[in-house]
């Protein structure tokens, strides 16, 4: 990729093999990131980390020797483990994963281990917002496992121009480097597990290929994906979120904010997890065809890959119990009554995690049992 034929990426792009070296020297010279490896490798010298890395000569090394080994310590601390049904999908074949997202870091990075584990030569480049990346070690990080950034904060015919470079860039990944991409189904996280795919990303991927969207978004080659978490550590996060969206006028998340997600959503019980491939919606695109208007081509394609997403879904005791505490339906022969207690018990347990001044616990818990209900209620529509 260091060719002048892609300079016009070097902003965005993952790093390249020949750059890592000094990559991997800036990394190490930041007292903060420092601090990450000792507490992510207890009792391992730095200057071992050190060799570690600089053996790592491409992106994919480093992720395999570094990554993945800390990927299942902590399966194996914070989970019951994570599985990954892709009977659907060829592994010999590359694809843009479009997912419901869960949590900011870990959803592409155990995909990267499911794709390792379930016999890909390769992991996914991945799609991360610049919102997240105000830390320039951060920045670096993330370049050095193969993350490509959205460019977000910029003005209407910036960002037109940066979503055309983004998808010329998508398709490159594909085509040319032979790899695979994950991306969010939208900007940021549904907080209350209501996943829709915006048609908005859709839209930008149909910019950078073939003049025709349906060939373009065929040469991409979209999978949906749909994780699904037992228990969401973020979730008493999201519900004072939501009481403080409604009740103090003007509230924004700040990049403390993002970091307190981050450390929770990685080191917080998830119980089970699993991840599910859709098929392929090329053959849908192709079956489509001319007959579609292109004004209304990406909201089909996206309910399409909702109506996926829903019916991949792995839907476990505690999306029961909620749905049954919400009373829209009597849920009572899908669950134990030692389910029941358990998780209650959790939803109390969250509760007293939520720090805010006029807690209404009322609200928080009703959030609470929609984030987990909504899976069920979605997989219902299907």
């Amino acid at each position: 990729m260091a060719t002048d034929n892609y300079s016009q990426f070097d902003e965005i792009r993952p790093f390249n093999p020949s750059e890592l070296p000094a990559v991997y020297d800036r990394l190490l010279a930041s007292e903060q990131f420092r601090k990450v490896l000792t507490y992510l490798y207890p009792g391992v010298d730095m200057q071992t980390i050190a060799g570690m890395m600089h053996r790592c000569r491409t992106n994919l090394e480093f992720q395999k020797a570094l990554c993945y080994p800390f990927l299942e310590q902590l399966l194996a601390k914070a989970s019951h483990g994570c599985d990954m049904d892709a009977s659907a999908i060829d592994s010999g074949k590359r694809y843009t994963f479009v997912s419901n997202h869960r949590d900011i870091v870990l959803d592409s990075a155990l995909l990267d281990k499911m794709l390792i584990d379930n016999g890909f030569t390769t992991t996914c480049e991945i799609a991360i917002g610049d919102n997240l990346l105000s830390l320039p070690w951060v920045r670096d990080l993330v370049r050095v496992n193969k993350s490509f950034i959205v460019e977000r904060s910029l003005q209407p015919r910036q960002m037109l121009m940066a979503s055309k470079r983004l998808s010329e860039y998508m398709h490159l990944v594909i085509s040319d480097k032979n790899d695979n991409i994950w991306i969010a189904q939208r900007e940021g996280r549904a907080k209350d597990s209501d996943d829709r795919t915006q048609p908005s990303v859709l839209k930008m991927m149909a910019m950078g290929g073939d003049r025709n969207p349906i060939e373009s978004l065929k040469q991409m080659h979209i999978v949906p994906l749909a994780i699904s978490y037992e228990y969401d550590p973020c979730d008493y996060l999201k519900a004072r979120e939501f009481q403080l969206k409604r009740d103090v006028e003007g509230w924004k998340k700040s990049p403390q904010d993002d970091v307190e997600s981050m450390r929770v959503g990685i080191m917080g019980f998830k119980g089970r997890i699993h991840y599910h491939c859709a098929p392929c919606v090329d053959d849908w695109l192709e079956s489509i065809g001319s007959t579609l208007p292109k004004t209304e081509l990406f909201n089909a394609l996206a309910e399409e890959i909702d109506k996926r997403i829903f019916s991949s879904y792995r839907l476990y005791a505690n999306n029961y119990v909620a749905a049954h505490k919400l009373g829209d339906t009597d849920y009572s022969d899908k669950f134990t009554k030692e389910e029941e207690e358990t998780f209650m018990r959790y939803i109390d347990g969250q509760l007293t995690k939520i720090d805010i001044p006029d807690k209404d616990e009322e609200y928080l818990r009703e959030r609470l049992l929609v984030m987990y209900a909504n899976p069920l209620f979605n997989s219902l529509i299907v």
